[in-house]
């Protein structure tokens, strides 16, 4: 079950590559989530910490979820130190924080989220390795968007 996306994704952004994540949550924000009280919109994701005192490259980072909105569970009910655009964090394997990493800073990429969904009663979040898209690329979209929009109401 989906419970958010990122539509505008697929229209600013060419997609590469997809990649699962989970992502740490706390208890009324699983709740909230599963009301469907949640928008990606204006989100990315983003790999984070650069402690010198660790030997490899890849440890001692973390990959994070910046700017999603998950509103409270009860409105009410609300702890006083909530913030429903905290950062947070996201689970990956190690290669794979290393390959995102990598990616990441490739010229040209960037790490975006792209949908929000459960999965054997976990949510799970979707990446995309995505490289922006100029202006006459977004003209295209949108011309075969009509184009098959076009085809579909001539066979119906």
């Amino acid at each position: 079950m989906s419970y958010a996306s990122n539509p505008k994704a697929h229209y600013d952004y060419e997609i590469l590559e997809t990649l699962e994540a989970g992502v740490v949550l706390s208890g009324q924000e699983v709740k909230s989530v599963r009301n469907g009280k949640v928008s990606m919109h204006g989100s990315f994701v983003k790999v984070m910490g650069n402690d010198p005192s660790f030997a490899k490259a890849s440890e001692g980072k973390e990959l994070v979820w910046v700017g999603g909105l998950i509103s409270p569970y009860q409105a009410n009910n609300v702890p006083a130190d909530y913030d429903n655009q905290r950062t947070r964090k996201l689970l990956v394997k190690k290669n794979e924080l290393k390959y995102l990493t990598d990616k990441s800073q490739e010229k040209g990429l960037t790490l975006i989220p792209l949908k929000l969904y459960d999965k054997h009663g976990l949510i799970k979040l979707e990446i995309g390795i995505a490289r922006g898209k100029k202006k006459y690329d977004k003209r295209e979209t949108i011309k075969k968007r009509d184009v098959e929009r076009e085809i579909r109401r001539k066979s119906h």
